[in-house]
């Protein structure tokens, strides 16, 4: 038998085994190797393609915690691939302020009472292209200053005072949601969302980001209601990482990766 005649073997035989044995030895891999098993057969790309099999639960099951699985700060992911995706997404543990830390459930920041500092976190994975979006939940106190937005590697993670953290150099954009203020490179851009009598931020709400890195801009949503372009002209081919900084002790803040926005 030649090359190309063993080829064909391996390749039928790829393509007969069993889906269920098959979605459980995937389960085994890693997502580099994952993708790299979507290449293989038009067979293979079908399971791995399906965001709701056992492949995806498996991996969920081995790295999410069983309390955010059977929390609702998932609730807006439909399958699990989606929820392992916005795992992989979440806050960076390496990188924040001293004074934060992350949560067992992998998604979720604390702020230690600390007086008299600021303190912020991003997010593990930038982007500088395509479109993407994020849900921010505050599930504590705000206090004066709670800002959320993006920031690139070079922006301060803590300062002393109590101040707009992020926002405060040519590095990082955010709203303010205590007094609705846009800030970057340290001055106030205006009030943000332009609206008559603008509610306030209530605790527990969730806030989704909307990152365009093609059109090189930054909006937001609250209750599904799209509150305009915050920021424009975000730099050309520089990672930006999802951020939030806080001054209140014992606030904590979620993050939930959601992928490119539903309008496209």
């Amino acid at each position: 038998m030649n090359t190309y005649d063993n080829d064909i073997c391996d390749y039928a035989i790829a393509e007969l085994v069993p889906d269920h044995f098959l979605e459980n030895i995937f389960s085994y891999l890693n997502l580099r190797d994952l993708k790299n098993c979507a290449l293989v057969c038009k067979t293979w790309l079908r399971i791995l393609s399906d965001e709701n099999n056992d492949v995806w639960r498996l991996h969920c099951i081995k790295r999410l915690a069983e309390e955010v699985m059977k929390s609702d700060l998932l609730s807006n992911l439909s399958t699990y691939k989606s929820k392992l995706r916005a795992f992989y997404h979440a806050w960076s543990p390496y990188d924040c302020s001293r004074n934060i830390y992350i949560k067992p459930n992998g998604f979720t920041l604390h702020r230690n009472p600390v007086a008299q500092s600021t303190d912020a976190c991003r997010g593990k994975i930038g982007f500088y292209r395509g479109r993407h979006s994020w849900e921010v939940i505050w599930e504590g106190p705000l206090g004066t200053v709670a800002v959320i937005g993006v920031s690139t590697k070079e922006a301060p993670l803590q300062c002393q005072g109590y101040v707009g953290l992020l926002g405060s150099d040519e590095h990082s954009w955010g709203w303010n949601l205590v007094d609705n203020q846009l800030l970057h490179n340290g001055d106030t851009h205006g009030r943000y969302p332009i609206l008559n009598n603008c509610p306030k931020y209530q605790v527990g709400e969730r806030i989704r980001v909307i990152l365009d890195c093609e059109g090189h801009t930054l909006s937001f949503e609250r209750n599904h209601e799209f509150l305009g372009v915050a920021f424009r002209g975000l730099p050309y081919k520089k990672k930006l990482y999802p951020t939030v900084s806080a001054v209140y002790g014992n606030t904590e803040v979620s993050m939930v990766y959601l992928g490119v926005p539903a309008d496209g």
